[in-house]
């Protein structure tokens, strides 16, 4: 079976949604989760510190070779692109795609590559087209693509370009996301 991955983009007001989105998910909640925020590639591990403070998951930022566990939550360290490389995360420091390290792209081909049908994609607020080709291929690999309706992003131009792209199967307000998933992970937990 293939695996579940929660895989979530976000730049220009990422950090309030992001915030809204992992405030809303309780400790039970059973799929990983990895994020890819545009940042600095000078910031420091601090974001991680901050969004773990505001969520009952485990957040951290992911580590070379990690294994992926089901209700943990890793950030893209400043600088690097976050993999999904089978039943482990893997960091890169390959040059910028679309300017921007991590890219939300690459984090979800990946996912769409390793998990298939079980790759989520979220494209949350932000700048630019980046996550949209990512999320074309989930929807291609059978997985699921879900976007913050522009209308309730900081920023609705990446929400937007993600739209355009391909087929998004759900566009929901940013306050109706987390409920949304914790009903998209328990019938993944059932269907175990």
């Amino acid at each position: 079976m293939p695996c579940s991955s929660l895989v979530v983009g976000a730049s220009l007001g990422g950090l309030t949604a992001l915030k809204t989105l992992l405030g809303g998910l309780p400790p039970e909640f059973g799929l990983p989760v990895a994020i890819a925020q545009h940042r600095d590639a000078a910031g420091e591990g601090s974001l991680a510190a901050w969004l773990h403070r505001h969520s009952s998951l485990a957040v951290a930022e992911a580590e070379d070779k990690e294994e992926i566990v089901p209700g943990t939550v890793r950030l893209a360290p400043a600088g690097y692109h976050l993999l999904v490389d089978g039943d482990r995360y893997a960091l890169s420091t390959e040059g910028p795609v679309r300017h921007a390290r991590p890219s939300i792209d690459l984090l979800f081909e990946s996912a769409a590559e390793s998990c298939g049908t079980g790759a989520v994609g979220l494209i949350l607020t932000g700048t630019g087209p980046d996550g949209s080709r990512g999320l074309a291929a989930i929807k291609l690999a059978g997985g699921l693509a879900i976007v913050q309706d522009p209308a309730s992003a900081e920023c609705p131009e990446m929400p937007s370009a993600a739209i355009a792209a391909t087929a998004v199967d759900h566009v929901l307000p940013l306050a109706q996301i987390a409920p949304f998933l914790l009903g998209l992970a328990s019938v993944t937990e059932a269907a175990r």
